[in-house]
Order: structure tokens, then sequence, then C-alpha cells
């Protein structure tokens, strides 16, 4: 019988067939970074849209008590009156301070999770208070 001998030679380390996987590995952790990016994109736009229709609701809840001093009502009427235009306008009536010169609220808007306050402060004109001149 007839034996070969065949020298074997230890490997130490890898070999460029061994990293075979490591691409996948590295765009896995880009997908995931791109992923988390985008997700922070999309709330600080959520959080931006939700800020506006605060501010926007704010406005018209000022101006909705601001109106009703302007007509000669009286502060828990404009109270109201911004309360009732807060809730159709799908916000929170947070405070308010009517006084016979100016209206000063906040509101709250719920909007995916994120809550925004919106202030807004209406100035009631003595020369409109019954009713400005038409031009």
């Amino acid at each position: 019988m007839n034996r070969r001998w065949v020298k074997v030679k230890a490997k130490r380390g890898f070999s460029s067939a061994d990293d075979s996987g490591s691409a996948t590995i590295a765009m896995l952790a880009v997908l995931v970074v791109g992923m988390l990016a985008v997700i922070g994109v999309a709330r600080m736009g959520s959080a931006a849209t939700a800020k506006a229709r605060a501010d926007a609701a704010a406005d018209a809840v000022a101006l909705a008590g601001a109106d009703q001093i302007a007509l000669g009502k009286d502060q828990g009427l404009a109270r109201r009156a911004a309360q009732e235009t807060a809730r159709d306008n799908g916000a929170r009536f947070i405070s308010g301070r009517f006084s016979e010169t100016f209206v000063t609220v906040r509101v709250g808007i719920q909007t995916l999770g994120i809550e925004a306050i919106g202030q807004a402060r209406a100035e009631v004109r003595t020369e409109c208070r019954l009713g400005c001149p038409r031009d």
C-alpha cells in the first residue's frame, strides 16, 4: 500500500471567501439608519403641522372672544364664544384672558400623539365697539 503524505498548513484569520455576508450586514445597518432618519423627519413634519393648526385655532378663538367684547357683550359671554370656537376647530381651550381692550388665549391641538400649543392675542379697538365705519 502506497501512502501519500499531504502537508496541511494551518490557516489563521479569515480568507476573502469567509466575509461573503459582511456586505449584507453593512447594507442592513445603512437601511436601519435611513429608516430612522425618515421617521425623525416625518415626526418633525407632524409637529410643525400641529403647531400651525394650533396657531390658526388660537387666532380664531381670540377673534371670537374679541368680537363678543366689541359687540358690547360681557367677558363671560366672550369666554363661552371662545370655548365654542375652540371646540369647533378641534382644539382644547386651555386658558384665556378677556378684558375690554384685548383677548389673549391658549389652545392645544392633539395630532398623531403630539400636542401643540397655540397662543394668540386679539385687540379690541374702541372705535369699533359697536360697528366700524365702512369705507
